[in-house]
């Protein structure tokens, strides 16, 4: 059996990333931390988890027409993404991320758009016929909303399930969760969607119920080191989150997302799939960067049986 198309559309960006001891106060300069840059963004952290965990991925995207944009397309074709539909902006940058981790792995980000904001309907259009050959759509929100829901609305009227991991964290339209197969919000992206506030099993259930009732038949709440809580249709799951060590959560989220769509494309179950999920992202946040962090397949095994000697 042919492997399954997975089209990610979405974010990328570069990395600018200090990680300190701690993360600076507002007006406070935090002096001793170290500098890496590597490749980011959301989409395109999760096109790269979704190809290392064996999918065949078409990323659609939008960069500058500059080194950072030049130098993020080498790096997806180098992971055997197809880079036919990223589209270079004349007239914006490629995006770029600044980020700072402190020793317990916590993050903040500030993200410059750029030609990520300029990814249009007009562009969605283009690759149409691409998208319509896809066994399974995957989308952010670090692209324009209209984008979207206007790509969200092609697939679904061709039958072809779409998955959507809501965040960064905005309200959505009843319009566009009825277009959606799956959605992975976080509990802030939970709250947000639902209005329940989201901190243990039983809120996420309500949050679960309410997002569902607006149209969308599968959820998906990532909660973080508890786990993540499953709505599929009427039936109901938890899946407990590995214990690890955090050095860096960036990415974690697209990681889990990317192997999800990657499970779900090869028929596994939405319970398994997000097992298996669970088990990636955890190894991603025992590392340093975005899709630096992200494994490949092939190395599961080894890291696995590491995750247990923890």
């Amino acid at each position: 059996m042919s492997a399954k198309k997975i089209i990610v559309i979405g974010s990328c960006n570069t990395d600018m990333v200090i990680k300190s001891d701690r993360l600076p106060i507002p007006g406070e300069t935090v002096i001793g931390g170290t500098f890496l840059m590597n490749a980011g963004g959301k989409g395109a952290n999760q096109a790269v988890a979704a190809a290392r965990q064996g999918g065949k991925v078409t990323f659609i995207s939008k960069t500058g027409n500059d080194v950072f944009g030049k130098q993020s397309v080498e790096l997806y074709n180098s992971e055997g993404i197809n880079t036919d539909f990223i589209f270079s902006d004349p007239k914006n940058p490629s995006g770029v991320a600044l980020i700072m981790v402190d020793s317990h792995g916590e993050n903040c980000i500030a993200v410059a758009s750029g030609a990520n904001g300029n990814l249009t309907p007009t562009d969605i259009e283009k690759a149409k016929a691409e998208i319509e050959t896809a066994d399974f759509v995957l989308m952010q929100l670090e692209i324009p909303i209209e984008t979207v829901e206007y790509a969200a609305a092609l697939a679904y009227k061709k039958g072809i399930p779409v998955i959507l991991n809501p965040a960064p964290a905005r309200t959505l339209s009843d319009k566009l969760l009825k277009c959606l197969y799956l959605v992975t919000p976080n509990e802030t992206e939970a709250e947000i969607l639902s209005g329940i506030k989201v901190f243990d099993w039983d809120s996420a259930k309500q949050a679960a119920d309410v997002i569902s009732a607006k149209g969308v038949d599968n959820v998906v709440i990532t909660m973080g080191s508890m786990g993540a809580y499953i709505k599929e249709k009427d039936q109901y799951h938890i899946v407990e989150a590995t214990k690890v060590k955090a050095v860096d959560t960036t990415a974690a989220g697209d990681c889990f997302s990317g192997t999800l769509c990657v499970g779900l494309s090869e028929g596994k179950s939405i319970l398994e799939s997000v097992k298996a999920a669970s088990k990636v992202s955890a190894i991603t946040v025992t590392r340093m960067g975005a899709q630096s962090s992200i494994p490949y397949r092939n190395e599961m095994a080894l890291l696995e049986n590491e995750l247990s000697l923890l």
